[in-house]
């Protein structure tokens, strides 16, 4: 009797803990990387990403230590966001968060990794993010493409050489003065 009691005890706090780690439910992971990119910690958020995520969050550290906008880090607070429930399929999740002072949703991908649920920080999720973003408003983003080309066509050549020769010149400048300082 001690045996199956103390089995029972085993199983439920190994339940417990494994679950109360983020790993079982995509909407707490969701949640503590959020957390984690709100304190502007990059080494917790990597732990909660995907593999894939690595450039992503990489390009993130980087423009944090380049002296980031601290606003950047407040749009992860909790007290700014409202995430509802996770939608899983298979090892695909989604969450959608919604932005509390714009009223902005957007679907969060999770994956399972390893057994974990992750965030799909990577650039095709993010992507993935932008064009649903863009077709709930009624973009058409080939549409946007077509009128970018259409406006690259009617760009005056002349002028703008003469913009890239003024930047060169504004750039040797630049790098003059920073001799000069050496």
């Amino acid at each position: 009797m001690k045996k199956i009691l103390l089995a029972v005890v085993a199983i439920s706090t190994t339940l417990f803990f494994s679950c109360n780690s983020g790993g079982g439910d995509p909407k707490s992971v969701l949640m503590q990387f959020f957390e984690a990119l709100s304190k502007n910690d990059i080494t917790a958020a990597r732990k909660l990403a995907t593999a894939e995520s690595k450039s992503m969050i990489d390009m993130m550290e980087m423009g944090m230590k380049m002296g980031g906008d601290t606003k950047d880090a407040e749009k992860f607070a909790k007290s700014n966001l409202e995430i509802g429930e996770a939608k899983i399929d298979g090892d695909k999740a989604t969450v959608s968060v919604k932005e509390i002072k714009s009223g902005e949703s957007v679907n969060y991908i999770l994956k399972k990794e390893g057994g974990t649920w992750k965030v799909a920080f990577d650039k095709a999720s993010m992507m993935s993010m932008g064009m649903e973003k863009m077709n709930e408003k009624g973009i058409n983003p080939a549409d946007s493409i077509g009128k970018a080309m259409d406006e690259l066509k009617n760009i005056n050549m002349d002028s703008l050489k003469e913009g890239m020769k003024e930047g060169m010149r504004a750039l040797d400048s630049v790098k003059a003065e920073l001799d000069k300082n050496k």
